[in-house]
């Protein structure tokens, strides 16, 4: 199973996902609040995966998506959106994004999302 690092701005959303990840039968090796914390615990980590939430403060996801791409053109990335995002998805797909799970989730989507970016 993937070890794999969350990024968002809040705490709930966090603790939501962390739970969906780890009932899907993976490992959450760190949690982290804005997109500037993920991208540098990112290149000490080297997670299998990492998700990221689009609106956060220092940077925000879409930043922290080029800068991890940057650092490793194979980082696997799934971007967590809120509703009406469509730009910014689009923009993350430029960028390199492997999958996009919308809010509101469930267990499934998160799972799914996981499982499809893990066969890349």
């Amino acid at each position: 199973m993937a070890n794999i690092l969350i990024v968002d701005d809040s705490r709930t959303s966090r603790k939501i996902l962390k739970k969906m990840v780890e009932e899907a039968g993976h490992t959450v090796i760190e949690e982290c609040s804005n997109g500037e914390e993920g991208y540098l615990r990112y290149k000490e980590l080297k997670p299998d995966l990492v998700t990221l939430d689009i609106t956060m403060p220092k940077l925000d996801g879409l930043e922290a998506l080029q800068l991890i791409r940057k650092c490793d053109e194979n980082a696997k990335v799934i971007m967590i959106t809120a509703a009406g995002q469509k730009e910014k998805m689009i923009q993350a797909i430029k960028y390199g994004a492997a999958e996009f799970v919308a809010k509101p989730y469930d267990g499934e989507d998160i799972k799914n999302a996981i499982d499809n970016v893990l066969k890349l």
